[in-house]
């Protein structure tokens, strides 16, 4: 009878082991180096947007703008479309999901789903709003032909001026969110990858959202979205500190009332 012996595999001379890896190793420090570039590059390019709607005219005037349409879209019964393609399109999607969770009348384009049929979500209460960090992506300007004149457009795009935003320039009521970085992907990382460019757009997307809630909200914001948002870790947070608040209620009535005599 054959005994089938399985013995562990021995490492020849031959064979070198892989040693722990290390930040103090070469690779390692080099990694990590190229890392905090990437963060740093980011918080210079949102620093610099800060800026801009700090002190820039056109910057400010367009935020303002943008939050009056839209509100105006809103109490006329309208939405707010967003229209991208690519990241941009991402950047959208996110845009649209988190205005949704705060109370804002708001729903996702895709531009080429808009050529094919989805322009009838355009209704005459309605206003469209494009993300594109060129201001001229050939789908866009496709869909921007047939959005009708008496409809608001809006874009986040690089440009910091509207007359030099293509998707802007036949649009002389056009508002534009600027949305520009310090510098180019390819310089900052030898790729032209959509990475700053994303990231100051998901803020400025952000900053529209948050201005436009409370202009809406006011101080009631955070209970809008606690009732739009009522899953999750998110959700169950809020049940948690709603059901102590009760606790707390019902402790501070008992001891309101402790030691009076209920009724015969």
């Amino acid at each position: 009878m054959a005994l089938s012996l399985h013995m562990p595999r021995r490492h020849t001379d031959s064979e070198a082991l892989t040693p722990p890896v290390s930040v103090d190793d070469p690779g390692s420090a080099s990694l990590l180096s190229r890392a905090v570039h990437v963060l740093s590059t980011a918080a210079t390019a949102l620093s610099h947007v800060t800026i801009l709607y700090q002190s820039d005219p056109t910057a400010r005037a367009g935020l303002v703008q943008a939050v009056e349409c839209i509100r105006s879209v809103k109490e006329a019964g309208g939405k707010l479309l967003v229209c991208g393609v690519g990241k941009s399109g991402l950047v959208g999607k996110k845009t649209v999901a988190s205005m949704k969770s705060l109370g804002i009348p708001c729903t996702f384009l895709h531009p080429t789903e808009a050529l094919h049929g989805d322009l009838g979500d355009i209704r005459p209460n309605d206003a469209v709003m494009f993300i594109s960090y060129s201001g001229k992506t050939s789908e866009l300007m496709a869909v921007l032909d047939h959005v009708p004149s008496s409809i608001p457009v809006l874009a986040i795009t690089s440009q910091t001026k509207p007359a030099d935003c293509p998707l802007l320039r036949d649009r002389t009521e056009g508002i534009l969110l600027p949305a520009p970085i310090h510098e180019l992907e390819e310089v900052s990382f030898g790729v032209c990858a959509p990475t700053t460019s994303t990231t100051v757009a998901i803020a400025v997307g952000d900053m529209l959202m948050l201005t436009l809630a409370h202009a809406l909200h006011a101080n009631d914001t955070k209970n809008v979205f606690k009732k739009n948002h009522p899953g999750g870790a998110i959700g169950e947070n809020a049940k948690r500190k709603a059901a102590e608040l009760d606790t707390d209620e019902v402790t501070k009535c008992t001891k309101k009332h402790a030691g009076l005599m209920s009724p015969a």
